[in-house]
Parts: C-alpha cells; sequence; structure tokens
C-alpha cells in the first residue's frame, strides 16, 4: 500500500435523487460527506426528465460540503458512481441541448422492438443487439431513446455533438475532456462488451458514430486532473487526479466486495437489483450482463424496477404518509408486520409497477395485489409487498444461478430496504441462502472511492482494494428450514401469476 495514514480518497455517488460525496480512508472507513439533492420532472405520462446542470450542481455542494470538513490537500483521487440508463445531450461546450432522459422514461417503447428488428438476429436466434451490448432488447438501455429523439426531435439529435451519461458530463465538468469509464458506458447499449468499445453496428442504427460520444477508458484509469475552474466550484485542489468509476449498480457490488462467484450483491435500493460475478462472457434472458468495475470479467445482473420504489408508492398513496414522518410509519408497519404469518394470510403481491425487466422482458407488464379480502389491512398489504418483491428477486436469481451454473451461497445487502430486519429474514427465508447485510449503506460510494485507490496507485489490484476498504458485515440473517419450505410452496403459486395475467394486460393498457 503506497498511501498516509492522513490520505483520502473521495467517492461521488451520482443517483438518480441526489448527489453524495463522501470521502474515505485505505481502511474503508467514512470520514466526511456532503449531500445535495437533484430535482426530476416528469412533464408529461412515462416521460422523466432532469436538468443536467442540475447533475453538476448537487456534485459541487456536495463536495463542497465535504471539503469544508476536511483538508483538501488530503484528498489524493476521486471517482464517480453514476445513475445508469440516463443520458444527456449536449454541445461540445457542454451545453445541453435538451433535458436529460432519466432511466424511468419510457417514450421511446414504440421504437424498442425497430432497433432489435433492425440489428437483426444470428441463426440461433439471438438478437444481435442482445450479443453485442449484453442486454436484452428492452426499454431501459437509452440506445431507443437515441432513436425517438431522431424520429421526433430531429433538429436537437442533429445538434447535439456529444451524447453522454452522467459519468462522462461529470468528468467533463471536472476536467474539460470527454471521457467516461467502460463501467459507466455499457448499460447505455451502445458498447461492444467483448471488444469494450462503442458498438458501430448499433451506433449506425440510431445516426451516431463514435466522434459523438465520450473517450471510453478501463476503470481505475485516469481520465484527468481536476481544473482550475472546477476547483473554484467544488473546492478540490487543481490537479486532484480523476479516476474512471462505473454504473452505481456495479460500483455497489465492489462496495460490499461481491468479487467471488460464491457471493452476490443485494441492493434493495430504488431497484431491487442483485448481482454476481463471473470471468465468462454470457448473455441469457434471465439477466443482463454488465461490465466489471473491475475492468476484467463480467456481473450478471437480475433488475426490478420496483424495490423501495414501490415502498414509498406504498407508504404516500395507500398509508398518505408524508416524507417528514415516514421512519415512523415504517417502523409500525414493520411491527404490525411481524404478527402476520408467512403469506400474508392469502394474499400474494406481484411487483411491476414499472413493468418488468428480467426474466420477462415486457415493459407492458403492470403490478397486481391477488387475494385481497376485507380480513386484509395495511400491514398485510406492506408483507405482501415485501415478500412479493422477494419472490421475484428468488425468481430471476434462481433462474439466473441455474443457466449460469454459479453457485451462490452468500447474498450481501445494501440498500436502504437492507436495513431492515425483517426483510432480510424474508429473502433468507424465500430464497434458502444466507443474508449478510453490509456495514455500510453508501457501498456505491465505497465503490467509486476504491476505484480512486487504486487509480491512485494505493493497491495493486481491485481485488486487494476491496479486501481493504470493504467487505465488512453488520448483521447475518440466516434461513429458517420451515419458513423456506412453506415459502416454496408460495412460490410455486407466485411463478403462474405472469403468465396468467398476461393475456389482460394489452387490455388495460
Amino acid at each position: 500500500m503506497r498511501c498516509d495514514m492522513d490520505d483520502l480518497v473521495v467517492g461521488i455517488d451520482s443517483s438518480t435523487t441526489a448527489s453524495k460525496a463522501i470521502a474515505w480512508t485505505a481502511a474503508g472507513k467514512a470520514v466526511a460527506e456532503g449531500r445535495a439533492d437533484i430535482a426530476m420532472a416528469s412533464p408529461f405520462p412515462n416521460h422523466y426528465e432532469q436538468n443536467p446542470e442540475d447533475w453538476w450542481l448537487s456534485t459541487c455542494t456536495a463536495l463542497r460540503h465535504l471539503c469544508g470538513q476536511v483538508d483538501p490537500a488530503r484528498i489524493k483521487a476521486i471517482s464517480i458512481s453514476n445513475q445508469r440508463e440516463t443520458l444527456g445531450y449536449f454541445r461540445a461546450d457542454g451545453q445541453a441541448v435538451r433535458p436529460g432522459m432519466v432511466w424511468l422514461d419510457e417514450r421511446s417503447r414504440p421504437y424498442v422492438d425497430e432497433l432489435a428488428d433492425r440489428l437483426g438476429k444470428d441463426a440461433d436466434g439471438t438478437f444481435v443487439q442482445h450479443r453485442i451490448s449484453g442486454k436484452p432488447v428492452d426499454i431501459i438501455p437509452p440506445s431507443t431513446r437515441i432513436l425517438w429523439m431522431l424520429r421526433q426531435e430531429p433538429q436537437n439529435h442533429a445538434r447535439t455533438e456529444i451524447f453522454c451519461g452522467v459519468h462522462g458530463y461529470l468528468t467533463f465538468r471536472l476536467t474539460g475532456d470527454w471521457r467516461t469509464s467502460w463501467a459507466s458506458a455499457d448499460p447505455l447499449g451502445l458498447f461492444d462488451m467483448e471488444k469494450k468499445a462503442w458498438a458501430p453496428e448499433i451506433l449506425s442504427c440510431i445516426g451516431l458514430d463514435e466522434s459523438r460520444l465520450p473517450v471510453a477508458q478501463r476503470p481505475g484509469s485516469v481520465l484527468g486532473e481536476v481544473s482550475a475552474a472546477a476547483a473554484g466550484q467544488t473546492g478540490l485542489l487543481a490537479g486532484t487526479p480523476v479516476i474512471a468509476g462505473g454504473g452505481d449498480g456495479q460500483l455497489a457490488g465492489l462496495g460490499c466486495a461481491a468479487l467471488e462467484p460464491e457471493t452476490a450483491y443485494l441492493n434493495i435500493g430504488t431497484a431491487l437489483v442483485s448481482g454476481v460475478y463471473g470471468t465468462r462472457y454470457k448473455i441469457g434472458s434471465a439477466w443482463r450482463t454488465m461490465g466489471s468495475p473491475t475492468g476484467e470479467g463480467y456481473y450478471y445482473e437480475a433488475c426490478n424496477r420496483g424495490g423501495t420504489f414501490i415502498v414509498n408508492w406504498f407508504l404516500s398513496t395507500i398509508c398518505g404518509n408524508d416524507q417528514a414522518s415516514q421512519a415512523r410509519l415504517l417502523s409500525d408497519l414493520e411491527q404490525e408486520c411481524s404478527k402476520i404469518p408467512i403469506g400474508s394470510q392469502g394474499l400474494l403481491m406481484l411487483p411491476y409497477w414499472q413493468g418488468v425487466m428480467t426474466p420477462y422482458w415486457n415493459a407492458s407488464a403492470r403490478g397486481a395485489f391477488i387475494g385481497l379480502s376485507g380480513a386484509h389491512g395495511r400491514a398485510h398489504m406492506f408483507r405482501a409487498l415485501m415478500e412479493g418483491l422477494a419472490m421475484e428477486q428468488h425468481l430471476c436469481a434462481s433462474t439466473a444461478e441455474a443457466s449460469l451454473d454459479v453457485p451462490v451461497k452468500t447474498l450481501v445487502a445494501i440498500g436502504g430496504g437492507a436495513t431492515s430486519n425483517l426483510w432480510r429474514q424474508i429473502f433468507a427465508d424465500v430464497t434458502g441462502k444466507v443474508i449478510a447485510r453490509s456495514d455500510t449503506v453508501e457501498a456505491s460510494s465505497l465503490g467509486a472511492a476504491i476505484c480512486a485507490a487504486v487509480g491512485a496507485g494505493w493497491f495493486a489490484d481491485f481485488h486487494s482494494a476491496a479486501s481493504a476498504m470493504a467487505g465488512k458485515i453488520a448483521a447475518v440473517s440466516v434461513p429458517n428450514p420451515d419458513a423456506h419450505a412453506r415459502y416454496g410452496d408460495l412460490f410455486a403459486l407466485y411463478r403462474q401469476m405472469y403468465e396468467r395475467l398476461t393475456p389482460l394486460y394489452a387490455g388495460i393498457e
């Protein structure tokens, strides 16, 4: 290790709702933090936008707060974790041509199949788009939003000189260069996962070439240095190295040291995401293949767009709760739910509030509570919600595990939902696997800090960095054999729900 005891690295976590900047030691201890919110607009149904300037201003605010707590001279490198699949449209000088489209945006749904059909299929029936990008045909990658823009806003498409995700834009504002990380480029659906380069086959179908994209580099490599202008806005010292980081999902996996096939990460956040590391490039409908934040290997990732998004919907819509009293309500609900038996007394929930990604890839799918009666109250519904999300994760992960032949033994839980003792136990009982809660809820920032530490030369490689800085466990939930058997019966019913409801979706859309 080549660093002094006082040295720090900063992990910037630019998520959908806020930017956080956290300073970490070489032992993985957080010593200072700054935070600022990011607003999101929905000008039309299923349209979700953000002003890219807010990505930058929130980052500046977070960094200034942090630098007010520690001497900026102690900060030896910074790196970025970014919300994935969110895209901005810029002139070469960084001016936004239009608002950025957030990963939740669904305006491009009519173009999903068109893009896949234009790229065609291989002889074995695999979509070329899936083979190259690692992403099954779906609305989430913003490649389809660029096609929407080409059709619906051709003048804006022509005026856009740089199509760029959050990581690349923040790097530009920090350094003056349009650069990004492989692990931030690949979620966009424009990246050749095996060649580690932008995919010309896909770009040509949406009116782009490589010159209109940032340079993509290996995670952990130096992207540039903080400019004098950026130093004045952030409080950082000019010349501080900016290191390639990655998408928040992959960096969360790195931040809980999930770099071995036996250990998966379980991010119970706005979306419910689980992933397991592997060395071979493989694709399948039960997972999407993401670039590893180490630059070597891949994460096979199952993803549901629900997660705590549905929890927040339930609290505000069903319970009429406001943000100020949310913690108290959650505590009360958890106590009430703990007294309700497995299966929520005959109530099941299908968590497709935002369509379904793995394993069905159907943006038209919708959620449901099945079995509601007058005997059910809010606690029954909330427990069914937690059980439904756990069973959905089990459906995706078990299907992927069987296809990948990856014997996962432990899932390391991170994200806001991981703080619930009851929910972690439900996950353990449903999956039959040990659920270990990470000692930090800021795994994405820690993952970015690990990238910064590697880039600063503190460690020889990512595995040694993760071993030193991450992987600490705060609590463990062990599956109960009797509960697992009961959930096995319920899971057999749960697996039938999507198939039986699918014929109704088109009629109610």
